[in-house]
């Protein structure tokens, strides 16, 4: 399979946020992973699209904007202006998910939808033949370096098996690492986002290749 390691930019020095992205594109990552809060949706406050705008300077990966905003909408046509490559509005934030998922389509970026850890899966039936790609969120959204809640493998299990023989993308946010890469990607997920993973690591490039042999393994 075609297995993507996207680090989380949430974990980097952002004080140093170019480099940091530069680092992990010579290291090996797949695409870099940028989420965008807001304080209300999110207890946390990020950054917007003039800092990706920054950022997609400065590196060639693909850009996987994560929208943790009340209202994403206003935010998409400026990101995908940017060059963002994915982009993902929660279920939770959206009074018209098809709304936003066109809009997000015709500003020609890939569209998915995120849910949190406690949304059930009932909350993407209807939209299922219109995204590009399920971020499921195994951690609360708003802070980087929590624990993986456990349950989320079944989450994806039961995705995989409502996706059917689709090439839906299954994207996994949240406490990723070595211990649990493997049970990931054999329940369903195809991209791992990995924020201390990768970040909090002295060797990035070895900790993105332990993520890919983890995960990989027969």
């Amino acid at each position: 399979m075609n297995l993507k390691i996207s680090p989380s930019l949430l974990s980097a020095d952002f004080g140093r946020i170019a480099e940091e992205a530069a680092d992990v594109e010579k290291a090996g990552a797949d695409m870099l992973h940028l989420d965008l809060m807001d304080g209300h949706f999110v207890p946390n406050l990020t950054f917007g699209p003039p800092v990706v705008r920054a950022i997609a300077q400065h590196t060639r990966l693909p850009l996987d904007a994560h929208l943790m905003v009340e209202d994403p909408n206003p935010l998409i046509e400026p990101l995908a202006k940017t060059g963002v490559a994915w982009i993902s509005v929660h279920a939770e934030a959206c009074r018209h998910l098809h709304r936003s998922l066109d809009l997000i389509r015709s500003s020609g970026a890939a569209a998915g939808v995120a849910i949190n850890p406690a949304s059930p899966l009932c909350m993407l039936e209807e939209i299922l033949d219109n995204i590009d790609f399920v971020l499921l969120m195994s951690v609360n959204p708003g802070y980087g370096g929590q624990s993986f809640i456990t349950s989320s493998i079944d989450k994806i299990r039961r995705l995989r098996s409502m996706l059917g023989k689709s090439c839906t993308e299954i994207v996994v946010d949240g406490g990723v690492d070595h211990t649990n890469a493997h049970a990931l990607v054999k329940a369903g997920a195809t991209t791992l986002v990995a924020g201390t993973a990768v970040f909090g690591a002295t060797d990035r490039q070895s900790a993105i290749e332990e993520l890919k042999r983890c995960a990989l393994k027969a």
